[in-house]
C-alpha cells in the first residue's frame, strides 16, 4: 500500500503596483519619514502601528580633518588604560593624592575637554550637553 502525499502550496498574491507622480511620491516619502514605503502604506491603510526605524545620524561630518586629528589623539593615547588604573586605585584606596597627582588629573581633564570640543566642532554639533 503506497501513500501519496500532496503538498499544498499557498500562493502568495502578486505584488500590487501603484503609479504616482513625482510630487505624490515625494509627499509619500516625506510622510513615511524613513519607514519603508510598503510598511508605511500598509500601516496607514489598515490602521496599524508604524514600525520603528533605526537611523544613522543624518548630520554629516563638517570637518573630517579635525575629526581625524581627534581620533588619532585618542588612538595614540593610553587614556582608557590610564582611566582604568586610576579607577582601580581609587576603589582600593591606594591613590595617593598630592599636588603633583592633582595637577596631572586636572591636565588630563583639560585634554579630554579639548578633545570633546574638537569632536563637537568637527561633527557640527551644538555641544549643548556635557
Amino acid at each position: 500500500m503506497k501513500y501519496e502525499f500532496q503538498r499544498r502550496t499557498v500562493k502568495t498574491p502578486p505584488p500590487f503596483s501603484l503609479r504616482l507622480t513625482f510630487e505624490e511620491r515625494a509627499k509619500l516619502d516625506a510622510a513615511a519619514n524613513g519607514v519603508p514605503l510598503g510598511a508605511y502604506i500598509r500601516a496607514i491603510l489598515f490602521d496599524e502601528e508604524l514600525p520603528k526605524v533605526r537611523r544613522r545620524s543624518t548630520n554629516p561630518v563638517k570637518d573630517h580633518e579635525a575629526l581625524g586629528r581627534v581620533l588619532a589623539a585618542l588612538g595614540g593615547s593610553h587614556l582608557s588604560s590610564n582611566l582604568n588604573q586610576l579607577a582601580r586605585a581609587v576603589n582600593t584606596g591606594t591613590l595617593p593624592v598630592h599636588p603633583e597627582i592633582e595637577a596631572e588629573l586636572r591636565e588630563a581633564c583639560a585634554d579630554i575637554a579639548q578633545m570633546r570640543a574638537a569632536l563637537i566642532e568637527a561633527l557640527g554639533l551644538d555641544g549643548g550637553c556635557p
